[in-house]
């Protein structure tokens, strides 16, 4: 059984507010065997993933993390809802491509909406400023690609650009974020609700593109840390 299954019944423990005790109660289990399925050390039978699934109302496929709906509902790169398609945005040759593009501006859509709901202009600017370099490096890698372009296309120069000057401009835009994130909460107290149930009801469109990028990133995240432990 995947990772994906002891940490998805983590957090949907985490995520209901129950301990370890209370749940392992409910599912007729003990909580040093809950506690080793949560932590990948053992791997349930049957019965007690029906039990969970019942217990959580998510689907066998989500607890095991072959899909990101509770439902167990698949969606096809076609039925993903495009947030840019409003302004005739859509690019043509590549399913690949537009996938991609739906999930980043779908997701983007998400993260600025919360931001502006915490009405702080520095956290704002910063994931802008973080996201712009980004955009920034790819294309210019991708400009720069053939080795035929002229680059004074750019202000940053070709040796600034190779010494990675935009890469610290990522980290400093990321640390100005954090800090600005801090000082909401430190002025607000909260912000805006991000449980499942919230972003479900305030995103229904655009939530899903969410949670594939998380689901993406990590699972990317963790081949890359395999990897190296693998090499050690």
């Amino acid at each position: 059984m995947s990772s994906d299954f002891s940490r998805c019944l983590s957090l949907l423990r985490q995520e209901k507010g129950v301990s370890q005790r209370a749940v392992a109660k409910e599912l007729g289990i003990s909580q040093a065997l809950l506690s080793h399925y949560e932590n990948g050390v053992r791997e349930p039978g049957l019965a007690f993933v029906i039990k969970a699934c019942n217990y959580y109302n998510v689907s066998a496929d989500f607890l095991l993390g072959r899909t990101l709906s509770r439902d167990g509902t698949t969606i096809a790169a076609e039925e993903l809802y495009d947030y840019s398609a409003e302004k005739d945005n859509v690019l043509h040759g590549s399913i690949l491509a537009t996938l991609n593009k739906k999930l980043l501006v779908n997701s983007t859509g998400v993260l600025f909406d919360l931001l502006g709901k915490t009405g702080k202009k520095e956290a704002i600017n910063a994931a802008a400023d973080f996201l712009g370099t980004a955009i920034y490096k790819m294309f210019r890698h991708l400009y720069r690609a053939d080795g035929t372009q002229n680059e004074d296309f750019f202000s940053v120069s070709a040796r600034e650009f190779t010494a990675g000057i935009p890469t610290a401009d990522m980290i400093c835009a990321e640390s100005d974020y954090v800090q600005a994130l801090a000082d909401c909460v430190k002025e607000k107290g909260n912000l805006p609700a991000m449980n499942n149930d919230a972003l479900s009801k305030n995103y229904p469109g655009l939530y899903q593109s969410l949670l594939q990028i998380i689901h993406n990133t990590g699972e990317r995240i963790n081949r890359r840390v395999d990897a190296r432990h693998q090499e050690r």
